[in-house]
C-alpha cells in the first residue's frame, strides 16, 4: 500500500484506502457496518470529498458501502430542528457542497453498489459507471414518502441519468428498485452477482488505468461537465424548497396532539 495521505483516517463514516496503483476506494460505514446518514456524517463528507477530488495521488475512485450495503436510512434526530433556519442553513450548504465535491473529483469515479442504496443514491449517480450486484436495490427513503420535498439533488441525478419521467414516477412513489431495472434504464453499467460489485469495480479500475492520466482525467472531466451544471443550477434551488417543506412537516406534527390530548388537557 502507498503511503496514506494525512486526511486518509480523518473521518468517522468514510473509510479511505488506496492501493500502489492509486486505486482510491471509500467506503461508508457506521463502526464498520452498514452506513446510516447522521448529520456528523453529512458535515465530514464535504472535507472528504474536497480533500479526495485535491489529491492527485488518487488515480481511481470507488465509492462503496460497508456490510454489504450502499446506505441504508436517515438518522433524523442527528440533524436537529429542521423547522429552524440556521440548522437548514448547514444542511443546505453541506448537501450543495459534497455534491459539488464529487463531481469535482477529475479522475474516474466507480460505485459499487451492494444491497440498499436507499439514501442518497445520487452520490453513486454522480460515478462514471455504477456496478450493482444482483440483488441491490434503489430507493428513495428520506423525501416524498416521509413528507418532504426530494430537492437535494436525487431528482437531478435521477432524471439526468434515467430521464424526467422515470425520475418523478421514481421519486413519487418510492418503492424498491432493482438492479436489473436500473440497468435497463441506462443508470447500472453492470449487474454481478451478490458480493462481486467491489471486485468487478476493481477489474474495471485496472482496465482504466491501461489510459495515460491526463487522457483519463480529461475524460472524467468532460463526461461529468453536464450533470455538474446541473448540479450548479438546481440542487442549491432545490435545497430551498426541501427546507421549507421539512420545516412545514415539522410545524405540522408540532401542531398535532398527541393521542389522549386535548386543549392542553390529558384525557
Amino acid at each position: 500500500m502507498q503511503f496514506q495521505s494525512d486526511y486518509f483516517n480523518a473521518y468517522h463514516s468514510l473509510k479511505l484506502a488506496r492501493d500502489d496503483n492509486g486505486v482510491l476506494v471509500a467506503e461508508f460505514h457506521n463502526n464498520g457496518g452498514p452506513f446510516v446518514m447522521s448529520a456528523q456524517a453529512h458535515t465530514e463528507f464535504v472535507e472528504a470529498f474536497y480533500r479526495i477530488s485535491q489529491d492527485r495521488a488518487n488515480k481511481i475512485v470507488i465509492l462503496t458501502g460497508a456490510g454489504g450495503e450502499f446506505i441504508t436510512d436517515v438518522d433524523w434526530s442527528s440533524f436537529g430542528d429542521a423547522a429552524d433556519p440556521g440548522v437548514w442553513s448547514q444542511v443546505h450548504d453541506e448537501g450543495v457542497q459534497v455534491l459539488e465535491n464529487i463531481a469535482n473529483i477529475r479522475v474516474p469515479v466507480i460505485a459499487a453498489i451492494e444491497g440498499r442504496a436507499h439514501v442518497h443514491s445520487d452520490y453513486a449517480l454522480l460515478a462514471s459507471v455504477i456496478v450493482a450486484a444482483e440483488g441491490a436495490t434503489f430507493q428513495d427513503v428520506a423525501h416524498f414518502g416521509s413528507g418532504i420535498a426530494p430537492g437535494d439533488g436525487i431528482f437531478t441525478t435521477w432524471s439526468y441519468r434515467a430521464g424526467a419521467g422515470r425520475a418523478e414516477a421514481f421519486l413519487l412513489n418510492p418503492q424498491p428498485l432493482k438492479a436489473r431495472t436500473a440497468y435497463e434504464w441506462g443508470v447500472v453499467a453492470e449487474v454481478v452477482p451478490n458480493g462481486n460489485a467491489l471486485s468487478r469495480a476493481r477489474e474495471l479500475a485496472k482496465l482504466y488505468l491501461k489510459a495515460p492520466e491526463v487522457t483519463r482525467r480529461n475524460t472524467r472531466i468532460h463526461f461529468i461537465q453536464p450533470l455538474k451544471e446541473r448540479i450548479v443550477r438546481e440542487v442549491g434551488y432545490g435545497l430551498s424548497l426541501e427546507g421549507a417543506s421539512a420545516a412545514d412537516l415539522v410545524r405540522s406534527k408540532q401542531a398535532k396532539p398527541e393521542p389522549g390530548v386535548q386543549k392542553g388537557k390529558v384525557a
